[in-house]
């Protein structure tokens, strides 16, 4: 932005450089200018000089009417007032014997304390300042020329110190007025010979430019980065009442500010995706991980800990993010990257020996056959010939898990194998660490984005089997509950934002969508798979896209930007700077950032990181997009509250989806900024729901699986349910669960069929589809029609026939519908079925019979059935 500038100084292509002062030469750090008035009726009132009824809210908005109230008493000298006319508007009562001049110096202190000098800015004066170039500020203020002295004295402003001032209150009119035409002729030259820096579209940009002044338009927020701050909940002007949480030393610690020069800072993106990546770097999780850094340094500090292990992938980025906020503090800790994942430390810290535990590590895989949970334990096929049979099941039910684990443990010798393929684990984990320098030093402090605390758990297991006595630690940008595992195991583990799973809506919210933020700090590489004998890290193939990577790339680049600036900071002021560790304010400022970036992706984000692709990376070679493509078709059937029922596997960031559909991305910020309570999406009355049962090949219903039925913006209706039996032949769909009449738009089911390897996706969308199936107390009336007359009332699938199996072994079922309720009475009068689907009907359930026949006993079966029918249409009986 200031590049222009600086080659016009070094060309002394200008004869007087021209600077707005407020949010161009100085910074707030607060989000609003108006909100230091809040922050200085608290100091009045810590000074006895307002009364405690004048909270800091009351005493910003008495501050503004005070400010309007002048300018409209002047009548016909013009707006233009001066601080202490302000301060005459104020009502002195309420501030006992406190002199005029006392409460104006007050506020002029407070002006000082909470504005930053502009370094960028600075380092155009002094390159003006080089080149003997004229400075001069013009500025739209109420302050005096010795205020705005005091206020401009700092040390990287020396260059500055003989510039002339040109104040609207001296002038009687402002730079949109007339102020301009006065400064070009007392400054005696031409408009092209001046350029003008400032942030104001039309007092510094419009109207200079029309007068032939060269101008940079210097901003601070444009309209995508006040969308951002104001779905933080982040006033900007104008704005209300409401005066956000700050620092009372503080403000908020140059955020906001900082967040809008690490936006505006980078050259133009080659593609909108890519700037959409750097402004969420930047502005979204910059500001987080610069907090995260200071943390755990000043953790490591506090600890007397000077080195600290960053597991791969994320440890990359996390380690030069801490190293950068250590030398920016002055602080002897350093970070290094070290190879560790959550499966290479399960594998390492199991116990071989326990059925239970191996249960556990099997079924953390996603859809793995048995083949592969074999080869990622070293075994092969024939070494375990119980599974003989099985090896190219999938284990993606309790049963099968079962039986692996069984026949793994059973017997003495396939325990032993088991145990040397562990051990070799360990050891080659052990000796990565080893090589590495991690068991080194008398401690073992890793630092990691999070969650559960699993690696350090396992990790600490793996150390105790090999009897090294090293208890890790943890620091964390996030534990939730599952990290009580680790606390039991008696670790220390803490988190930066939140732990143990509190607070409990940051923590929620994190841990439900944590793959942005893993995503955007992983490194460009495979996942760690296992070692080599030497320790040497295996990785797994990656799967990112070309797109993905530079995006991804860039999301980084806007990360370690923010950082770079916020250091800038760090170092100019000499330990003077505010940290991000120790304020209650840092962290809630920092925690509603993230908090709302997850809960409120904009429609943008939502089309770039939903293209992204995640990695199981446990041992499995599934790959799945973060906005998935089977929920895509089902966007406009979703209520809000649907997307709270989807399963992790569904969708790893729920609010994803809700950002791209307009009306459901509405609701979703209306929830999240508390315009709204959740509660508000519920029916009314008695809560009906969607019922699935499933009949296993013994002829036996099982359990009943439930999702509330509710109708979304649309009119419509969405429901999922799922499914586990190693045998189950056909489901049971209630669909309304109360008397209804209801249209299918159609039904998906993904299942694997028989247990084998392959996913099939069946579906029902079209009338034959739906002619054939079995109603029971319910009935078809044509086209995508149904007719349920009670809340057990429900539609069979023959799921393991369509799925041409004997047996299906999981699945889950997604329902697009509408629904027109019905009297529970059951006495309303039956729509009429059509004559010709009833026809269509009875044909497809002949043909069904004879296809059950036929498989059942053959051709001769097949001509006694037909026998039979048609003695029993004549009238002959059977």
């Amino acid at each position: 932005m200031l590049d222009n500038v600086h080659r016009i100084v070094a060309d002394r292509a200008c004869t007087v450089l021209s600077l707005d002062i407020f949010d161009t030469v100085l910074w707030r750090r607060v989000p609003r200018p108006t909100d230091v008035f809040g922050l200085l009726g608290a100091r009045l009132r810590d000074a006895g000089l307002c009364p405690p009824w004048v909270s800091d809210a009351t005493f910003r908005r008495m501050r503004i009417g005070a400010e309007d109230r002048a300018r409209r008493s002047r009548d016909t000298l013009g707006t233009e007032v001066s601080l202490f006319d302000i301060w005459r508007a104020m009502p002195s009562e309420v501030f006992g014997g406190a002199l005029l001049e006392q409460l104006v110096e007050a506020e002029v202190q407070a002006e000082r304390e909470f504005t930053v000098v502009d370094l960028d800015i600075a380092e155009v004066v002094n390159a003006a300042r080089k080149q003997d170039i004229q400075i001069v500020l013009v500025s739209d203020t109420y302050f005096t020329e010795d205020h705005l002295s005091y206020l401009l004295d700092r040390p990287e402003l020396g260059a500055m110190q003989d510039a002339r001032i040109f104040r609207s209150n001296q002038h009687g009119t402002d730079k949109a007025s007339g102020l301009w035409e006065i400064v070009l002729r007392d400054l005696g030259c031409s408009p092209q010979q001046v350029v003008h820096i400032g942030d104001n579209e039309v007092a510094d940009d419009e109207v200079p430019a029309e007068l032939g002044v060269r101008t940079v338009l210097y901003r601070r927020l444009d309209d995508d980065y006040e969308a951002i701050l104001k779905r933080e909940r982040e006033p900007v002007e104008p704005a209300g009442d409401h005066a956000p949480d700050l620092d009372e030393r503080h403000g908020d610690f140059g955020l906001t500010s900082l967040r809008a020069k690490t936006v505006h800072s980078a050259s133009a993106h080659a593609t909108s995706a890519l700037e959409v990546a750097w402004r969420y770097g930047s502005g979204v999780l910059g500001p987080v991980m610069t907090g995260f850094a200071e943390w755990v340094v000043a953790k490591a500090v506090e600890a007397g800990t000077t080195k600290l292990w960053c597991p791969m992938r994320e440890g990359e980025l996390l380690a030069q993010l801490i190293n950068n906020a250590a030398r920016a503090r002055g602080v002897d800790v350093e970070a290094k990257p070290v190879w560790l994942s959550r499966f290479v430390t399960s594998l390492a810290g199991l116990d071989s020996l326990d059925t239970d535990a191996v249960h556990a590590f099997v079924r953390s895989g996603y859809q793995l056959t048995v083949r592969q949970t074999l080869a990622v334990l070293d075994l092969r096929a024939g070494e375990v010939p119980g599974l003989a049979a099985e090896l190219d099941t999938v284990i993606d039910n309790g049963e099968i898990a079962d039986k692996v684990s069984r026949a793994l443990t059973e017997t003495p010798h396939l325990r032993n194998r088991l145990t040397v393929t562990v051990t070799a684990a360990r050891e080659r984990l052990i000796r990565s660490l080893r090589a590495a320098g991690a068991l080194d030093g008398p401690d073992l402090t890793l630092v990691d984005l999070g969650w559960g605390g699993t690696i350090q758990l396992q990790l600490a297991r793996a150390l105790k089997i090999a009897k090294i006595d090293l208890a890790p630690a943890g620091l964390y940008l996030a534990t939730d509950g599952r990290s009580e595992r680790v606390y039991l195991a008696g670790l220390r583990a803490e988190g930066y934002l939140a732990q143990a799973g509190h607070p409990a809506r940051l923590a929620a919210t994190v841990t439900r969508s944590p793959e942005i933020v893993e995503q955007s700090i992983n490194a460009l590489c495979g996942s760690l798979i296992g070692f080599t004998d030497d320790g040497e890290p295996v990785l797994g193939a990656t799967v990112d896209s070309p797109s993905q990577d530079a995006e991804r790339r860039t999301v980084q680049d806007g990360i370690l930007a923010f950082q770079a600036n916020w250091n800038r900071y760090v170092v100019n002021a000499g330990g003077t700077w505010p940290d991000l560790v120790g304020s209650p304010a840092a962290r809630e400022r920092l925690s509603r950032i993230l908090v709302s970036a997850l809960e409120s992706p904009t429609p943008d984000e939502a089309a770039v990181f939903g293209n992204w692709a995640h990695e199981d990376n446990f041992g499995s070679t599934m790959v799945t997009t973060l906005l998935p493509q089977d929920l895509k078709q089902a966007i406009p059937y979703l209520s809000l509250n649907d997307l709270d029922d989807l399963h992790m596997r569904d969708s790893f960031w729920p609010a994803l989806i809700a950002a791209s559909d307009p009306g459901l991305g509405a609701l979703a910020r209306a929830v999240a900024q508390g315009e709204i309570d959740k509660d508000a999406f519920e029916p009314s009355g008695e809560a009906f729901e969607t019922r699935l049962r499933y009949r296993t090949a013994d002829d036996r219903w099982h359990k009943t699986v439930r999702q509330r039925v509710r109708i979304n913006h649309n009119g419509l209706s969405f429901a999922r349910l799922r499914f586990e039996h190693h045998d189950t032949v056909d489901l049971s769909l209630a669909i309304p669960g109360r008397p209804a009449i209801v249209r299918v738009d159609w039904i998906e089911a993904k299942v694997i069929a028989g247990g084998r390897r392959q996913e099939r996706v069946l579906r029902w969308d079209k009338p034959e589809d739906f002619i054939g199936l079995h109603y029971a107390e319910c009935r078809y009336l044509g086209g995508n029609l149904m007719e349920f007359d009670s809340p057990h009332a429900a539609v069979w699938l023959p799921i393991a026939r369509r799925a041409g199996a004997p047996v299906v072994s999981s699945g889950q079922v997604s329902i697009a519908f509408a629904v027109l309720p019905q009297t529970m009475t059951g006495m309303a009068p039956h729509l009429p079925v059509d004559a010709r689907s009833r026809r269509v009907a009875r044909a497809v359930l002949l043909s069904d019979r004879l296809r059950d026949q036929y498989r059942a006993a053959g051709v001769k079966g097949v001509a006694t059935t037909a026998g039979q029918m048609a003695r029993r249409k004549l009238g002959g009986g059977s």
